[in-house]
């Protein structure tokens, strides 16, 4: 069975994604958590003597751990997904009052969708399950660097929970799929910081399982997606309108018929 994730987008962000068939991704840095993917969930105080070698100064080692962990976050990008597509927050916050959409992503037919020199290092993107903690729980720095970058990459505080995050994870994505955002690039800067700059991954239009619309969606432009996703997007896409539970403070969604 296909696993299905959701995108929750405004409507300008929806109909980007939607019409140019692409997946964004963000920088670590850039996200609106300033715990995601920081080097302090990593503890560098510890040094063991056989990093030293018997005489590289201790501090130095620490320092470069830390530094190697920001570098870390750097250069990564990832797109945040969730396992849910009727969160009543994530409705709120991400789609402007559930006036914007849900889109549901085929994950099997994305992977098969990445370009071949979409990642600098890796092939595709790592997709990886958001792991919620109430404490930072800072493991040793010096070990199993591969699972350590993982840590780094899903750990997020208790209080975000409520998201049910899977995220897609490109370290050192290729600039070739560099690009602003439309709101930025209605305001130009002399220069921009190289992590504000998004990369955008070209999808199939198979990956497009279901769009979800919200309660408070304008209807012209609901009825707009409806057209373009049906005849450019995808033929056999499944569409759905939410709906307010009348007895019970939760979303339900109803098929759309297409007429």
């Amino acid at each position: 069975m296909s696993r299905i994730l959701y995108k929750y987008l405004d409507i300008d962000g929806a109909m980007c994604m939607i019409v140019n068939k692409t997946l964004q991704f963000t920088n670590a840095s850039q996200l609106n958590d300033p715990f995601d993917c920081h080097p302090k969930l990593l503890d560098f105080s510890n040094v063991p003597e056989s990093q030293l070698h018997g005489w590289i100064p201790e501090e130095w080692m620490r320092k470069k751990g830390e530094n190697d962990a920001l570098n870390l976050r750097n250069d990564t990008w990832l797109c945040s997904l969730s396992k849910v597509n009727d969160s009543l927050l994530m409705w709120a916050h991400y789609c402007y009052n559930h006036k914007g959409v849900c889109i549901g992503l085929d994950i099997d037919k994305v992977m098969e969708s990445v370009p071949p020199m979409f990642g600098v290092i890796y092939t595709k993107p790592l997709v990886i399950d958001v792991q919620y903690r109430s404490i930072i729980e800072r493991p040793d720095g010096y070990y199993d660097a591969p699972e350590l970058f993982k840590y780094q990459w899903k750990t997020k505080a208790k209080e975000w929970e409520y998201e049910q995050e899977v995220r897609l994870v490109m370290p050192r994505p290729s600039g070739m799929y560099a690009a602003l955002t439309p709101a930025q690039a209605k305001h130009p800067k002399e220069t921009w910081d190289w992590r504000e700059m998004h990369r955008y991954m070209p999808l199939k239009g198979e990956c497009f399982e279901s769009i979800y619309f919200g309660i408070n969606i304008d209807e012209q432009k609901k009825q707009q997606i409806i057209r373009f996703a049906t005849k450019e997007l995808n033929p056999h896409i499944k569409l759905y309108q939410m709906r307010v539970d009348a007895d019970a403070f939760r979303l339900q969604a109803e098929r759309v018929s297409r007429s």
